[in-house]
């Protein structure tokens, strides 16, 4: 087995599992470094997937408890459990549709750095400007959220398949937007993730599977595994940030890293 190529699978199991739930965007980021480290393989669109589940997963696990709790109410016919089901359902919806009816266009003209970097740079902006504003939250909690509120998210979630703007980063700024705290956009954008990576990864190891090769799934396996325990930490930490802190620091980073990106870019082309 190849020591070399598992190791880049550690290493974008790692990013994909500390990017996921950051608003930096880990497409942008795995396809910035897998072009670094020249990870191309034939195995690469699975990979990616799996990768996706195994940060996804994580946040199964830490949310658990209120999980089982939803169901267990959802069984029992609890009004509040099924108000907040039906709101996930909606937040999901935009993003689903219209991915599936566009995914593969979507991937064919817009998974290239000089798109990750523009995205990273125009999120980074968003970002300081919804943060610069001084709106009153009228939101505190996850089980007040409405369905306005979560069209909202579901309707900004739509942006998050333009790589380099990021799923999480789109969903947080969109519940703000929308009348959300901080942390409750955030932990809503947790809860969405769970049937958007899971649509989405679903679909794509659908239409992929074929590609898969015994050969590759130690790679496979150490991908997903080093996600998983990667987003393990960064949920759990990202949660207390948000509590305590704005999200500008990570608006400046995908400035600085998008500029850095397009710099690059640019020199190459001379």
């Amino acid at each position: 087995m190849d020591l070399l190529h598992l190791f880049k699978a550690l290493l974008l199991g790692f990013v994909e599992g500390l990017s996921e739930f950051l608003p930096i965007s880990s497409t942008g980021h795995l396809i910035l470094i897998g072009d670094w480290i020249a990870f191309a393989s034939h195995e690469a669109r699975v990979f990616e997937v799996v990768i996706q589940l195994g940060a996804v997963l994580a946040v199964c696990w830490l949310y658990r408890d209120k999980i089982r709790r939803l169901l267990t109410g959802l069984l029992n016919g609890g009004e509040t459990e099924r108000r907040f089901a039906l709101c996930v359902l909606l937040a999901f919806l935009p993003a689903a549709v219209i991915g599936a009816l566009s995914i593969g266009v979507i991937k064919s003209l817009l998974f290239n750095p000089s798109v990750v970097a523009a995205a990273l740079i125009v999120g980074g902006l968003i970002i300081l400007a919804v943060e610069g504003r001084r709106a009153v939250p009228q939101v505190h909690d996850t089980e007040q959220i409405g369905w306005r509120h979560a069209l909202g998210v579901g309707v900004a979630q739509c942006f998050a398949m333009i790589p380099g703007t990021s799923r999480s980063g789109a969903t947080i700024v969109g519940g703000m937007l929308s009348g959300l705290s901080r942390q409750t956009a955030t932990e809503f954008s947790f809860f969405l993730a769970m049937p958007t990576m899971l649509g989405a990864a679903s679909y794509d190891l659908y239409r992929h599977h074929h590609l898969l090769n015994a050969n590759d799934v130690g790679a496979i396996a150490v991908g997903f595994v080093a996600a998983f325990i990667s987003a393990l930490l960064v949920v759990k930490a990202m949660v207390r940030f948000v509590a305590r802190h704005s999200l500008r620091v990570f608006a400046w980073y995908r400035i600085a890293l998008g500029t850095v990106i397009a710099a690059g870019i640019a020199t190459a082309s001379l």
